[in-house]
């Protein structure tokens, strides 16, 4: 692999878990319920309410806080990221921008720390603003990292430097949430490892949850010196960034053009621009659902996290094991089909029943977490998620490579990598009108069942005329 490609790598082992920290399971969460809805319990407007519609109501507003989030970053990379991508391909050096990316993403990171409910914190409209800027600059990060993978070592050697920084990333993710587990919610649960938490931590004022971003932001700045020191960056000394940008915007014209001309492939793409905007939505507001509607706590969304990330990397190997088995367009189908049925079963547990009130909720033991049957069986469901989103990654790729021109496959992965960030908002604007509409997190959640379901129509008609083997 060589130090440069360990070097690519090991950006993401700093970065990522920025992403999984606090976008997935511990600030969002944490900000939907005990900010946002707190603070509309707090405010009285909900007095003339009974408890559970109150709790209900401010939930529902929660849930659609972070989907507006969600929604805002995203429409903003779908207009920009393309264009970015194109421009990096003829543009300078890329290292001093990804430093003022990463240094953005730092600072954001840093002031979550300030996030605390009521009139002591940030303002929730200043929150919002703070986690949508960082969200950008990590989709843009993103695409300018990925830019510099071809450079990065030799040609066999790309798919194992790219699988390694995956790894890494969760990696670092679980490390920091068994970190955060020992070092306070533990102690202050069973007093174990410690009898109490370290660095006089205040659980009752969310210092525990708050600190994931302080944590995220050093991380991020450590852990991203060696990626600056030895990877090897691609961009040529000197070159114009204006000239690059028109040349770059031009260049995904072309590209739409030419994509214009193989129906199949259109389909495709316009198939995957539905279904995996409601896949990135079921995970992203997933955590956020749970935590409020299961009213899971710091030990079960860190549990659940740590769960979901090892099942995850069996995902990419079920992908490709299915895609052998029976053609690539139908594994996509199955994998598809295999999110809808667990966001179908997800919205049918809650704290009382199971499966839209058929089987009665009970403890099925008395331990520290998941002790009733709606908590186990709703984290076996997030299991065949993680591996049923990761494989539909995989067949994705391979899906693209199928219809792709002979020859042709790179050209036209920067269409694919356009095709997944144009309708990355739909999906978050979807949950935040149905729940805001209807008060509900449940019915706001059951509307990307809708991209769904678009995206099984245009797959549907995709004929995949290339050996599927």
């Amino acid at each position: 692999m060589g130090k440069t490609g360990f070097a690519w790598a090991i950006f993401e082992w700093a970065r990522n878990p920025y992403y999984i920290l606090i976008v997935i399971y511990i600030f969002a969460p944490y900000f939907a319920r005990d900010i946002v809805g707190a603070d509309i319990l707090a405010s009285g407007e909900l007095d003339g309410l009974d408890p559970e519609t109150a709790t209900q109501t401010a939930n529902a507003r929660g849930q659609a806080a972070i989907a507006s989030v969600t929604k805002w970053a995203g429409l903003i990379a779908a207009l920009t990221a393309p264009f970015l991508g194109a421009a990096l391909d003829r543009g300078g050096r890329r290292k001093p921008i990804l430093a003022v990316m990463l240094g953005t993403i730092a600072v954001m990171s840093w002031l979550l720390w300030y996030a605390i409910p009521g009139e002591e914190g940030l303002p929730t409209n200043v929150v919002m603003v703070v986690l949508v800027v960082a969200y950008v600059c990590y989709t843009y990060s993103e695409v300018t990292h990925n830019s510099m993978l071809p450079a990065a070592g030799r040609p066999e050697a790309l798919p194992m430097i790219s699988g390694l920084g995956l790894g890494l990333g969760n990696l670092a993710a679980t490390l920091m949430f068994m970190a955060l587990v020992g070092l306070f919610a533990l102690p202050a649960a069973i007093g174990w490892p410690f009898a109490e938490p370290q660095f006089g931590f205040d659980l009752a004022r969310y210092e525990h949850m708050r600190i994931a971003g302080p944590l995220c932001a050093i991380w991020l700045v450590v852990f991203a010196i060696p990626f600056f020191t030895s990877a090897r960056d691609p961009g040529v000394p000197g070159a114009s960034w204006s000239m690059a940008a028109i040349d770059g915007a031009k260049s995904v014209v072309r590209t739409v053009r030419k994509a214009a001309q193989y129906a199949q492939l259109m389909k495709f793409l316009l198939a995957r621009m539905f279904y995996a905007d409601a896949m990135a939505a079921l995970l992203a507001l997933g955590a956020v659902y749970v935590s409020l509607f299961l009213e899971w706590g710091f030990l079960e969304m860190t549990g659940y996290a740590i769960f979901a990330s090892a099942w995850a990397f069996l995902g990419g190997l079920v992908g490709g094991w299915l895609d052998n088995k029976v053609g690539v367009k139908l594994a996509l189908i199955i994998e598809i089909l295999g999110m809808v049925a667990v966001l179908a079963l997800q919205l049918s547990i809650t704290n009382e029943t199971l499966f839209f009130g058929t089987v009665e909720n009970y403890e099925v033991w008395e331990g520290l977490v998941f002790q009733d049957l709606s908590d186990l069986v709703y984290l076996g469901l997030a299991a065949v998620l993680a591996v049923t989103a990761t494989a539909s990654i995989s067949s994705s790729r391979t899906m693209l490579v199928a219809l792709a021109p002979p020859g042709r496959a790179g050209e036209f992965f920067g269409l694919y990598a356009i095709a997944g960030t144009v309708t990355v908002w739909l999906g978050p604007l979807l949950v935040e009108v149905f729940t805001t509409a209807f008060n509900s997190q449940r019915i706001g959640m059951a509307s990307i069942a809708i991209l769904f379901a678009i995206g099984l129509i245009f797959l549907a008609w995709v004929r995949v005329e290339q050996p599927e083997a």
